[in-house]
């Protein structure tokens, strides 16, 4: 008797499909590799540096700096390890702000906070950026939220515009966790340096996905995570630019460690990971983003054909290779994704997923509330295939032609007769 065939885009006692690497990225088996023997024998503290155990961590963790460093053209010397990108950009808002808080240039008038009290962000940052900004604000730092143009892109313009003798620091994403936009990181830069402000950039979902060059764009701070890479959770990175000098006051205070900017012992295994990640990263990125570049077009373009009215959220061509979002016209997505199980995708960012209200950053598009509630991300990543994509496009298009279907069976049985 042969086997019961299932309706379009089920995968009984199956994982579903993962399209969701903008929340994070499976770990490399290349990557763990590299990180296991530093859970075993390797185990020393890093910072014991009087016998061969620490001295090997120590080792292992310089080598993975300079991995690091060179994904993004940085001196090791300016990579600071953290837990995350978000501690990143804590340390990075707050550090700058505290430092010329603490320090005023000679000559400020007497209770002034600063000569530079300013931030400048976008909208659409991450919330932990908006979040890091609006804790400045209550301790008396004037913050510019500026919009952004409805494809998702900051106009170089409007940000030269907002910039005054004021200003302390601009940060703008590098490429967003929900629409895939690329800002124009060079042009913000050179906006930046030739007025003195410091330009920090969370690169989250940018490193190892396109090329940065801290010097050619003028980059001062910059976030980046590791699980956003094909590397582990629970570490990351801060590049604080040495020349011109950026300055940070700590968040944590304690031993003193990555030269007093950030105390607390290094977890090894995985800064050797995120090292590694960043190697792999430096050496495949290029042809990677090509391929991912295909099976996204595959997926917008088959989607698009199969369901009627689809509009893509953000600009289509400065965006992430495996970045798609999309709306769902007459659907909302929470309804799509539970009708749609063996697909693994969100509504946006995991950061706030537990909220109901329709993504700000849709709305800051000029979204509407409705077109923003039908709105889904698709996150295409290493591990992704053709056959994963092709089911994808048949499950999403079953499900939407099944909700589809069933408003308007609701609307006919509710028609006065």
């Amino acid at each position: 008797m042969s086997a019961p065939t299932s309706a379009a885009g089920e995968r009984p006692n199956r994982l579903p499909i993962y399209l969701d690497n903008q929340a994070t990225t499976p770990i490399d088996p290349r990557v763990l590799d590299a990180m296991l023997p530093y859970f075993t024998e390797h185990f020393g503290n890093p910072h014991s540096e009087s016998h061969v155990y620490g001295r090997n961590a120590a080792a292992a963790i310089e080598a993975a700096r300079a991995e690091l460093a060179r994904l993004v053209n940085a001196d090791p010397r300016e990579i600071v390890f953290t837990s995350g990108a978000t501690e990143a950009n804590n340390l990075a808002l707050k550090g700058a702000a505290h430092f010329a808080h603490a320090h005023p240039p000679a000559g400020s008038p007497s209770g002034a906070r600063t000569a530079r009290d300013q931030i400048i962000t976008l909208a659409t940052e991450h919330k932990c950026v908006l979040e890091s900004a609006a804790a400045l604000e209550r301790e008396g730092f004037a913050v510019a939220y500026l919009p952004v143009e409805p494809n998702g892109l900051l106009s170089p313009d409007r940000l030269a515009a907002a910039l005054s003798e004021r200003t302390l620091l601009v940060s703008v994403m590098a490429a967003h966790n929900e629409i895939g936009v690329i800002q124009p990181l060079a042009e913000i830069g050179a906006l930046c340096r030739e007025r003195g402000i410091l330009f920090h950039t969370d690169a989250a979902q940018a490193a190892g996905k396109i090329a940065l060059d801290v010097v050619a764009m003028r980059i001062d701070l910059m976030s980046i995570s590791g699980h956003k890479m094909y590397g582990p959770k629970g570490v990351g990175a801060l590049y604080v630019r040495r020349r011109p000098r950026v300055r940070l006051l700590p968040l944590i205070d304690g031993g003193g460690q990555e030269r007093g900017l950030r105390s607390g012992t290094l977890p090894t295994p995985l800064c050797v990971g995120l090292g590694r990640a960043a190697a792999l990263a430096a050496a495949e990125m290029a042809g990677e983003a090509v391929r991912l570049r295909t099976l996204r077009d595959r997926l917008q373009e088959n989607l698009m054909r199969r369901v009627g009215g689809l509009t893509i959220n953000g600009d289509s061509e400065h965006r992430l290779a495996g970045n798609l979002n999309l709306s769902f016209p007459g659907l909302t997505a929470p309804e799509l994704i539970e009708a749609c199980p063996s697909v693994a995708m969100s509504t946006g960012s995991a950061c706030t997923s537990a909220t109901v209200e329709p993504s700000y950053v849709l709305r800051a598009l000029g979204l509407s509330d409705d077109l923003a509630n039908a709105s889904i991300r698709l996150g295409l990543g290493r591990f992704t295939t053709v056959a994963e994509i092709d089911f994808a496009v048949d499950a999403l298009a079953a499900a939407a032609d099944r909700l589809h279907a069933d408003r308007r069976m609701t609307q006919g049985a509710l028609r006065p007769t």
